[in-house]
């Protein structure tokens, strides 16, 4: 394990690493990467709700409608950022006891609020010319 000098764990979170056997580094690595994947889905979402929301400041007539998708997506954006972590850390966790991985608890809600927030998007687009 890396140590910082002093003989503590250099690697954060400290008391995620101090419990259970080192997992093989694939394992690890690919979990680090689906975290990166979670925050980059992050901040797709949120930059599409400033897009949104800019098109919203530049329009001839502003809707509150779109402003709330704007805030929709914002909202999703931040949910994905802070779920990511927690996520890792859980999927990092069972890897470290040997347990099985937990279930993906973020997808399910993610991809349902999209299309909620592509459904609205349709029917903003159609009804109001957006």
């Amino acid at each position: 394990m890396a140590t910082d000098g002093e003989g503590e764990s250099a690697r954060w979170p400290r008391r995620l690493y101090e419990e259970g056997d080192e997992p093989d580094p694939r394992f690890t690595l690919a979990n680090e990467r689906t975290f990166l994947a979670w925050i980059r889905t992050a901040l797709a979402l949120m930059a599409g709700g400033v897009g949104v929301e800019a098109l919203n400041a530049v329009s001839a007539e502003p809707s509150d409608i779109r402003t709330v998708l704007a805030v929709a997506l914002l909202l999703a954006g931040v949910l994905c950022s802070g779920t990511a972590f927690t996520r890792w850390v859980a999927t990092e966790r069972a890897l470290r006891r040997g347990e099985p991985l937990p279930a993906p608890r973020l997808a399910p809600v993610l991809g349902y609020g999209l299309g909620v927030i592509g459904v609205a998007a349709c029917v903003l687009l159609f009804v109001t010319g957006f």
